[in-house]
């Protein structure tokens, strides 16, 4: 079973970190020794500087992670937070019309047959969740749109049915403008449910 903020970098490449800058926050204290309260006296020092200069600074002068220079930089610059859409709604916003109506389909095709499937976003990626477990996830690229079932055994179990498509070890590629699958999704939603523990 895989720990669930590994599940979209895993499946889906994307990062699996808590959205909230802060949260790096005693993992600094720990590591530096220091209380916010310096670093912070520290980043006002240079808060005319350009961002590059300032994560350069944090992790030549001090010793800083990209990650934890990242945080402290940006938190200072005032984003709070890496989360960039708060539903399904604001990620479609910024598609293009096929692939926001090609996303619709893709979900609406699991979420209209699966009454306990709640359409979320985690990792600034749309997912279902089933009984608090990851069951599927997809992600955008220019020129495709990449499909996660969420479970190698199930990707696996279904590669006979995924001829013609791009298959990944973890994922699937279609076109953004496919002639959605709704059976395929269906028994593959239906397949990694079966896995979660009841």
């Amino acid at each position: 079973m895989w720990d669930q903020p590994d599940i979209a970098h895993y499946y889906l490449g994307v990062a699996s970190t808590n959205p909230d800058r802060s949260s790096y926050f005693p993992a600094i204290e720990k590591k530096h020794g220091l209380p916010m309260s310096h670093w912070f006296d520290q980043m006002s020092d240079i808060s005319d500087w350009k961002y590059p200069e300032q994560i350069a600074y944090l992790r030549e002068n001090h010793g800083f992670s990209q990650a934890h220079a990242n945080a402290l930089v940006l938190y200072c610059r005032g984003s709070k937070s890496a989360r960039r859409y708060d539903n399904f709604e604001e990620f479609l916003a910024p598609l293009d019309p096929i692939k926001q109506q090609t996303l619709k389909e893709i979900f609406a095709a699991i979420t209209s047959k699966f009454p306990k499937a709640e359409l979320v976003i985690a990792w600034n990626q749309p997912m279902i969740r089933v009984r608090d477990q990851y069951v599927f996830g997809a992600s955008v690229a220019t020129n495709h749109i990449i499909i996660a079932p969420v479970s190698t055994d199930v990707l696996d179990a279904f590669r006979p049915r995924l001829e013609g498509y791009v298959v990944k070890k973890k994922t699937f590629q279609v076109p953004v403008d496919w002639k959605v699958d709704k059976k395929l999704l269906q028994d593959m939603a239906r397949a990694r449910i079966a896995e979660i523990p009841k």
